[in-house]
């Protein structure tokens, strides 16, 4: 969380009140501070890597070293480094920002560093209204010059939409109080959509830890969180087997785990920085590999718990074969028409529950063929059963393989070994369910408070999921105005779609969509009768014609 809004809220005030770190002459008090310096040059010898340089103003005695931030704006990484010198390559070295530097002896002085309202940037504020704007989006992280309320310059000009940027748009008011917690079903990530995974997995645990309940102790832990973040110490820990900054203690780490402490968000900054961009290419691609396993174990996991409840939910009730049983035994008590056709539905003696029973049927068939009928849908239920303890002992096997593989990754200590081992296991080679002898699921599925929630996997994918999958009375979803993934939530008769279900559905549509890394996005919801593709669209496209839309903040599984 080195680039979170609760951190650089506390890097802001310590960067403005810096202590420059050379020791002045005598009768030189040392209490100069990045404010009042002047900003002096801006250059980068790295692609995704930019440097700035404030000192005093030229002609002044300089008692003190220049100050120095080093901005990693890399998609994968992002971040702050102060360090106590940089040496300029004489080569492979470009000046940017050239008319915000201003002539020699006309530098601009720093009047002051702010940051935003619920938003990840940091801005080093000039004279003559001008803003330098560290903006740590994601994947699309940037250095923008601002005049007033506009960007006249950036830093990666590939990130076009950044320079229709405002600045006065940064500052995002939400309301957090506990009537907004409660509006929200005590749904944090809406209101504190800066949290963060580090954050939000600190909450998860004492939630945990806690057995939280309901909105008035998770409000507890939530305040507890927010506490610690607004007096933070800074812990340099590891997390998914990489350096992690964070500025709430994790106690029930392994006793192996490294972990610092700092007090000075400065200091732990830099610590972080080089720890991050210290580890090895074997770290990198250790760390990178275990993460790797990690997640497709909680795959594994997730399709075991949607294999149990389908097959929880064919225990539920009577069986398609005991109604069977049931209709020939109660051929008697069907009320006939004169055309020996059965009415939609009956009641009927459930001798395997000593109660009675409600049985659908087909007005076109007589209660003979309405029997056979479920005699047939038995069979293939029996089929289905079987299909998914096949996936539950697939799913099991796959889990005690990767146990098996994390622990030998565990005891690998050299790059060779880590890429032979790969090699042999085809560890970067996804499962192939279909050569395993099973059949490959065509779209990824969750199961949500009983509702089976859909999501296509790619353009063609999405097609056949909408045109061939979906039915009128299933609900579509798909992120507003981007590509992305289609999502449906299978209609269940006789139940509406809950709220919670349709919000859920929406942050994996956001999630799986461009949008993915947006702080909040809208989200289209319409039941798939509104759904049309016609002939010529591209693979994928569709045309809505009626809509509700909902804003959501992304979430993954």
């Amino acid at each position: 969380m080195h680039t979170n809004f609760y951190f650089l809220k506390q890097l802001g005030p310590a960067l403005e009140g810096y202590l420059l770190p050379q020791s002045p002459g005598p009768n030189i008090h040392a209490n100069e501070s990045i404010t009042g310096l002047r900003f002096m040059a801006c250059f980068s010898q790295d692609r995704d890597e930019v440097v700035l340089v404030f000192a005093q103003a030229k002609g002044k005695i300089n008692y003190y070293k220049p100050f120095y931030i080093k901005a990693s704006l890399r998609p994968d990484f992002s971040g702050l480094f102060f360090p106590e010198s940089v040496q300029r390559a004489r080569t492979n070295s470009v000046d940017l920002f050239e008319s915000i530097v201003g002539e020699p002896g006309k530098e601009r002085a720093v009047i002051g560093v702010r940051t935003f309202l619920n938003e990840r940037c940091l801005a080093i504020v000039l004279e003559d209204d001008v803003s330098l704007v560290f903006k740590f989006f994601g994947n699309r992280p940037n250095l923008l010059a601002f005049q007033g309320n506009e960007v006249v310059d950036l830093f990666n000009r590939q990130l076009a939409t950044d320079s229709q940027l405002l600045l006065d748009g940064f500052d995002r008011p939400i309301d957090q109080s506990y009537a907004a917690f409660e509006q929200a079903n005590f749904e944090r990530r809406k209101l504190f959509p800066t949290f963060g995974k580090v954050v939000n997995r600190w909450i998860d645990e004492q939630e945990a830890k806690r057995a939280v309940r309901g909105g008035p102790e998770k409000w507890a832990v939530l305040q507890d969180a927010l506490y610690q973040l607004e007096h933070p110490h800074y812990f340099l820990i590891r997390l998914e087997h990489k350096p992690t900054l964070s500025l709430l203690p994790f106690d029930d780490l392994p006793a192996d785990t490294p972990r610092r402490e700092f007090t000075d968000p400065i200091e732990a900054a830099n610590r972080f920085y080089t720890s991050f961009n210290g580890l090895t290419v074997f770290e990198h691609e250790k760390a990178n590999l275990l993460k790797l396993l990690e997640k497709r174990r909680k795959r594994a996991e997730s399709q075991i718990d949607v294999s149990l409840q389908r097959l929880l939910s064919k225990e539920e009730g009577a069986s398609h074969e005991e109604k069977g049983h049931i209709l020939m035994a109660n051929l008697h008590d069907i009320p006939s028409t004169p055309s020996m056709k059965s009415p939609e539905r009956v009641t009927l003696y459930d001798f395997y529950r000593d109660q009675p029973l409600v049985i659908k049927l087909k007005p076109d068939l007589t209660p003979q063929k309405n029997a056979e009928n479920y005699y047939r849908k038995a069979k293939n239920e029996k089929l289905e059963e079987q299909h998914f303890s096949d996936q539950i002992a697939a799913r099991e096997a796959e889990i005690v393989r990767i146990d098996q593989q994390k622990i030998d990754l565990e005891a690998i200590k050299t790059l060779k070994d880590l890429r032979r081992y790969i090699k042999q296991h085809n560890l970067l080679v996804e499962t192939n369910y279909a050569s395993a002898g099973e059949a490959a699921p065509l779209f990824k599925e969750i199961m949500f408070d009983s509702f089976r929630i859909l999501i296509g996997r790619n353009a063609k994918n999405n097609d056949l999921l909408t045109q061939r999958y979906t039915y009128k009375d299933d609900l579509w979803l798909h992120a507003r105005d981007v590509s992305g993934s289609h999502v449906v939530i299978k209609y269940q008769p006789g139940k509406a779609f809950p709220k919670r279900v349709v919000e859920r559905a929406a942050e994996l549509a956001a999630w799986y969509s461009k949008r993915k890394m947006d702080s909040l996005c809208p989200v289209t919801v319409t039941p798939k009768k509104y759904v049309r593709k016609p002939k010529g669209l591209a693979e994928g496209q569709v045309i809505i014609e009626k809509e509700d839309v909902v804003l959501v903040v992304p979430k993954g599984e």
